[in-house]
């Protein structure tokens, strides 16, 4: 299509939106450049909408966009000139439909991969006789002005538009929801769901629309829609970075795919991207809107064409000739991401090595460091991690609830002052980890909370209690928060060049059943997630109430390697596994127990525990979510087992799985010992310096039903 043909199309869209050429224009020469380009592409549309005029903003569906544009172009290989953007006031309805119609519809071909995606308000609108429709609430929602028709586009005709297309390869992501929870609740979040207006009804062009598009008979084709909420009643939020937000389900689901293998089935990521949102804090669930059966088998590959490069991000900009690199991170984990500390080192493939000086959000500004090097970085390299440095005053963020009343938010700032060594209030540039408030329908009573706004268990105080004895008696539970956090701090399973691979089986008395796989870059697998039996939909990987696990570890390397595995149990409280020194009956010590290190020799596999008559722990016997951290190094664990060996145990309670009394004195042990591990040479003394060759960290969480 000439631009000329192009431009008297869409004339009078423009005059009615009140926008310029230029306006459209500067959503991309490459839309024109795109027309000319040869079959077989890779198509996008992509839009976010954030400032609303007559509603709340939202914040993260501009960056939706971003997050998804930096994946297709550096990770799946799509040409910028192929990705049409349309945010805030370029995403009205109208120009939404003329878009889709230019830009897709007459550009797609069968073969060609096509990504559609939408951040922004959702709601449900009459449709006619009392029936609510799902709908997506483009910017201009009230374009007839006087009556009280809404400029909604229906989720059904979206979906209809997207089974239009000629191509099977066609995947849509709707970051909304529709259902609106009137509950109130502490909260964390930014919920996007607008509520049903009693009056508003759907304008009569979109009647009709919907009426066409069944009265015709479409291709048979079966996008891949993948959506924010897999339940009606839950709500897709956003997640509130330091000075910058993103959709839980974009954020969790791009960050996933800068890391993942090609050979994943759909289930498995669904099933990771899952659990990686219940890790932040959110509770929704994502889902496949009228999946075709065979998606489950299906790999990413047959939607989604990932290249076999990974890493933690990608050069985005060469600054001042060469001597500053601009760099996405988009690929970090994202309890990682928020502590990602200056001076740590990334590398590109050709061995150029860059030294991270500042990193606002997403962003990094780096320098070279082998400023000699021939092969300078080139725009759009994938970048992975050498170094990671962290900082040794991390603490657990709470936000204040804004149900409290002042005088309460008072009181808890002042007890909050005296504990920040462990808990501080967050700020607006810090990213929260919990929130402390209320409980719903008993304002007397006090305690901690997910993002979510789901309790965290057992934190909750007496009906009548001050609020500076609240937050006194969480003072421990905020040592146990912290000392998970930090633990997750060490996740490099990605980035690791220890090569490792450790497997969670589910044991009895016959046969093991491998459950979940995780490894380091030196054994990539096909899978790493398995489903046990009666295992159906896209949730987290779930074991059986009462099932007995037990951990392989398989050390690939050609070193010696030593292991130490932490995590928080059923009632959220800390444990790890103590490795009892064996010794005759006659010399065991009559009051206290040795530790001694795990050793895992070269090309050797070790699995914990290995007791008989039957191997493993027994599962909870309650509905909870388990998180581990298996950690390994090339050095010894001496700082730990020295903070672990501080509890004094029973020789009659040599457990293996035992509490720990002393988490935060633990987990800053362990970074310490990784620290020491890596021995890195430097003068950085307020940070933890830590060697992706001498370190593997990988996390295994799921829920136990």
């Amino acid at each position: 299509m000439k631009r000329r043909n192009f431009l008297q199309r869409v004339g009078s869209l423009l005059a009615a939106l009140g926008l310029a050429e230029t306006e459209w224009l500067s959503l991309g020469n490459s839309y024109y450049q795109a027309l000319a380009q040869s079959s077989q592409r890779r198509l996008a549309l992509l839009i976010g909408i954030n400032q609303y005029p007559q509603i709340p903003v939202l914040g993260g569906c501009v960056t939706d966009v971003e997050l998804q544009t930096e994946l297709l172009i550096n990770r799946c290989g799509f040409a910028a000139s192929d990705i049409l953007t349309l945010t805030d006031k370029q995403a009205g309805k109208d120009f939404i439909k003329a878009a889709f119609s230019e830009h897709l519809g007459k550009q797609v071909k069968s073969g060609d991969v096509v990504i559609f995606h939408f951040s922004g308000y959702g709601t449900r609108v009459n449709s006619g006789m009392g029936i609510l429709q799902n709908a997506i609430i483009p910017v201009d929602e009230n374009n007839f002005l006087g009556t009280t028709s809404s400029n909604y586009l229906l989720e059904e005709n979206l979906l209809r538009l997207l089974r239009s297309l000629p191509t099977n390869r066609v995947t849509a992501v709707l970051d909304t929801s529709y259902y609106h929870v009137d509950e109130l609740k502490p909260m964390g979040l930014r919920m996007r769901t607008r509520p049903e207006l009693s009056t508003a009804i759907l304008s009569k062009e979109e009647l009709e629309f919907l009426w066409q598009f069944k009265s015709q008979k479409l291709p048979v084709n079966k996008p891949l829609i993948i959506q924010a909420t897999s339940e009606a009643n839950q709500q897709a939020g956003e997640f509130l970075f330091s000075n910058w937000s993103a959709g839980l389900l974009t954020y969790a689901l791009t960050q996933y795919l800068w890391e993942t293998i090609p050979a994943k089935t759909i289930t498995v990521f669904l099933s990771g991207v899952t659990t990686s949102i219940y890790r932040l804090g959110g509770k929704q669930q994502p889902g496949l809107l009228n999946e075709p059966k065979e998606s489950h088998n299906a790999l990413i590959i047959d939607y989604l064409p990932i290249n076999n490069l990974r890493g933690i991000g990608a050069v985005q900009a060469i600054e001042e000739n060469g001597k500053l690199v601009k760099l996405w991170l988009g690929g970090l984990p994202p309890q990682v991401l928020a502590n990602y500390g200056v001076n740590s080192c990334l590398t590109l493939e050709t061995g150029v090595e860059l030294l991270i000086k500042s990193r606002s959000g997403l962003i990094a500004t780096a320098e070279l460091i082998n400023q000699g090097i021939d092969s300078l970085p080139q725009v759009g390299q994938m970048v992975q991690e050498i170094i990671r440095v962290l900082p040794r005053n991390i603490h657990v963020n709470v936000a204040l609830d804004q149900g409290l009343e002042r005088i309460e938010r008072v009181d808890a700032t002042s007890v909050f002052s005296g504990i920040s060594r462990i808990a501080n209030i967050a700020t607006a540039e810090e990213t929260a980890d919990y929130v402390f408030g209320k409980v719903a329908k008993v304002p007397s009573r006090y305690g901690l909370f997910c993002l979510s706004g789901e309790v965290i268990l057992n934190t909750i105080g007496e009906i009548e209690e001050a609020v500076k004895v609240a937050v006194q008696r969480l003072t421990p539970k905020f040592s146990t928060l912290l000392a998970s956090k930090l633990w997750q701090l060490t996740e490099n399973k990605d980035s690791s060049r220890l090569p490792v691979k450790v497997s969670l089986e589910i044991v009895n008395k016959i046969v093991s059943h491998v459950f979940m796989v995780r490894d380091t870059l030196g054994n990539p697998v096909q899978d790493n997630t398995f489903q046990v039996p009666g295992y159906e939909g896209i949730t987290m990987p779930t074991i059986p109430v009462g099932s007995r696990w037990q951990y392989k570890i398989e050390n690939l390397s050609d070193r010696p390697i030593y292991l130490v595995l932490v995590g928080l149990n059923n009632h959220q409280d800390p444990f790890a596994f103590y490795h009892w020194e064996v010794l005759p009956q006659m010399n065991i010590p009559p009051t206290k127990p040795q530790l001694v290190e795990i050793l895992i020799p070269p090309g050797k596999t070790v699995k914990i525990p290995d007791n008989h008559p039957i191997a493993g722990w027994l599962l909870p016997t309650r509905y909870t979510f388990c998180e581990h951290q298996i950690i390994l190094s090339t050095a010894p664990f001496q700082e730990t087992l020295t903070a672990l060996a501080i509890a004094k145990y029973p020789t009659t309670d040599q457990q293996a799985i035992s509490p720990i009394v002393n988490p935060l004195e633990v987990a800053q042990a362990i970074l310490q010992d990784l620290h020491n591990a890596s021995n890195v040479t430097t003068d950085i003394n307020d940070a933890y310096v830590l060697d992706v060759n001498n370190w593997a960290s990988l996390n295994f969480s799921f829920q136990v039903v």
